[in-house]
């Protein structure tokens, strides 16, 4: 086994990523306040051709030296927009057909293993700020929740793990299953 070289990789370049077909998911941050976070979501969201991601509140916006740390470049790949209000942004995902899903832990959440895609559909995964996350006026607005399961003593995700976690799951699930 060895170890593959960055030009072995075949990695797109920015004009090629912006036009290749894209995940049908986007992502609401709200209030996200670790720009470290936010770069993060970027970076993933580049690798996963993800749609779109919203920056809502208070949710810092590229250009910013402390997003690029971590983003590595995926602002000037990834579309986004800033928006200051998330249940605008959530509103007019529903009036474009976009079921959103606040990613939380409420009463009669799926947990993130059961939740099945339904192929042809977009999905907006929102998710909140670090300490009080996901807003209830948000839950509620949102077609319904996603719970990531956790066994230990904490039950609250790094919201960039949480991005990572529920992203590669969607992503595989609307890519690799049969």
């Amino acid at each position: 086994m060895r170890k593959l070289e960055n030009s072995e990789l075949e990695r797109k370049s920015i004009e090629a990523f912006k036009e290749s077909e894209k995940t049908p998911i986007i992502i609401v941050l709200d209030d996200v306040r670790s720009l470290h976070n936010i770069g993060s979501v970027f970076r993933t969201a580049d690798a996963f051709l993800i749609e779109k991601i919203y920056l809502c509140g208070i949710t810092a916006t590229p250009p910013n030296k402390e997003i690029h740390k971590t983003a590595l470049g995926a602002t000037e790949t990834v579309t986004w927009e800033h928006n200051q209000d998330v249940l605008e942004v959530i509103e007019n995902l529903k009036r474009d057909k976009v079921t959103t899903l606040a990613i939380e832990q409420v009463q009669s959440a799926i947990f993130l293993q059961d939740f099945e895609i339904e192929k042809g559909e977009k999905y907006a995964l929102v998710f909140g700020n670090e300490v009080h996350g996901v807003s209830q006026e948000a839950v509620a607005l949102c077609d319904g929740c996603i719970e990531i399961p956790q066994l230990g003593t904490k039950h609250s995700l790094n919201i960039s793990v949480s991005a990572g976690i529920v992203v590669w799951d969607l992503f595989q699930k609307l890519r690799y299953s049969k």
